[in-house]
């Protein structure tokens, strides 16, 4: 681990040890105080003798103490707060950050599945990112939306007051990952002026020129093969699904490849004759089915790329298929967060409609 991640204190970055930041329920006032003081976190873990967490103490907690005529000498057992906001990931949920944003809590204790601190991150930190690289499919012609893909490339229909593409990125980036390698072909120079180098959006942007149509997964045998887990998601999508919430369940079953999946359901406009040979055994009339599609968003483990040829038409379905073959156990994560396909002229009008409501 190192301070690449921006935000997060390892066990030895800014010349400290998170050991250093340790105390007992039984130490003292004036240890507590030498421990903050010393440090720029303004903070300090109590532990019990096992190192597991059991609460954090602030200089807010000690200027109190202090006013209510406790002495230097006295212990901090009844100072420290006993339930403090922590993760269990680095990738910290955004539904964390906010509960500690509301409660101007700037660092959140990363625990491991034993509760002991492994770091410290700092949710303010302008740095913070994660490493994870996000792949977006923005080569496609869009010959469904046409008249309006005649002269611009699909992710850069406006939805709201924004291209497609935008909001895909910002979302990302609400989440903690900066770094995105776009795959364009059709009219690429549009997005590649637009969004240039990705720095005036807090980005990172690189590109892929597919010469010729390589498919969802053909084109990213054209990447420069990235260290960590990755995500790949169709530029043509919206959701406020949340990336890091994905992305923990991913590795938390060490799967090769994890597909976002959402559950569709079709009614049937006629009444089914349920049949032995020839013989009715009923009639259902009008049943709903349900099927679980893939929602064009997914994660992948670097080693994916072993699986797909060099230069040649493969789309991310038939990637999966062959996965599944051979056994290497791909998965399905289940979004129930608002996401819109936007194909066709009905499901572009429905995106603009329903963008203030959803991801304004």
């Amino acid at each position: 681990m190192t301070l690449n991640w921006g935000g997060v204190l390892p066990q030895k970055g800014h010349n400290m040890n998170i050991n250093s930041l340790k105390l007992s329920p039984t130490s003292s006032i004036k240890e507590a105080l030498k421990i903050i003081d010393s440090g720029a976190l303004q903070m300090a873990l109590v532990v019990n003798s096992d190192g597991k967490l059991l609460g954090t103490i602030s200089d807010g907690d000690i200027r109190r103490g202090l006013l209510s005529s406790m002495e230097l000498t006295q212990s901090i057992e009844s100072l420290y707060y006993r339930t403090p906001i922590v993760s269990h990931s680095l990738h910290v949920s955004p539904a964390i950050i906010a509960k500690a944003k509301a409660k101007n809590i700037r660092y959140i204790p990363i625990i491991d599945e034993n509760d002991i601190v492994t770091a410290i991150v700092n949710i303010y930190e302008p740095n913070f990112k994660k490493p994870n690289q996000v792949i977006l499919m923005a080569g496609g012609l869009g010959t469904r939306l046409r008249p309006l893909t005649n002269q611009i490339p699909k992710p850069m229909l406006h939805v709201g007051p924004k291209p497609i593409l935008q909001t895909i990125i910002e979302s990302f980036l609400a989440n903690g990952y900066s770094d995105f390698t776009i795959c364009v072909n059709y009219k690429a120079e549009i997005i590649t002026n637009y969004f240039g180098d990705g720095k005036k959006f807090g980005a990172n942007i690189s590109y892929v020129f597919e010469d010729k149509r390589l498919g969802t997964a053909g084109a990213l045998s054209l990447i420069n093969p990235p260290k960590d887990d990755f995500f790949v998601m169709n530029g043509d999508l919206l959701t406020n699904t949340d990336f890091t919430k994905l992305h923990d369940y991913h590795t938390a079953h060490k799967s090769v490849a994890t597909m976002c999946v959402r559950e569709y359901e079709m009614q049937v406009p006629y009444g089914v004759v349920n049949l032995d040979d020839n013989t009715i055994k009923s009639i259902t009339e009008k049943p709903r089915q349900k099927f679980h599609v893939s929602a064009g968003i997914y994660m992948l483990n670097p080693q994916i790329l072993n699986f797909i040829p060099k230069n040649e038409y493969l789309d991310i379905p038939d990637l999966f298929n062959s996965l599944a073959t051979k056994n290497q156990n791909p998965k399905a994560y289940l979004i129930n967060e608002e996401w819109l396909d936007i194909g066709r002229i009905e499901e572009y009008n429905l995106a603009n409609e329903l963008y203030s409501e959803i991801f304004s």
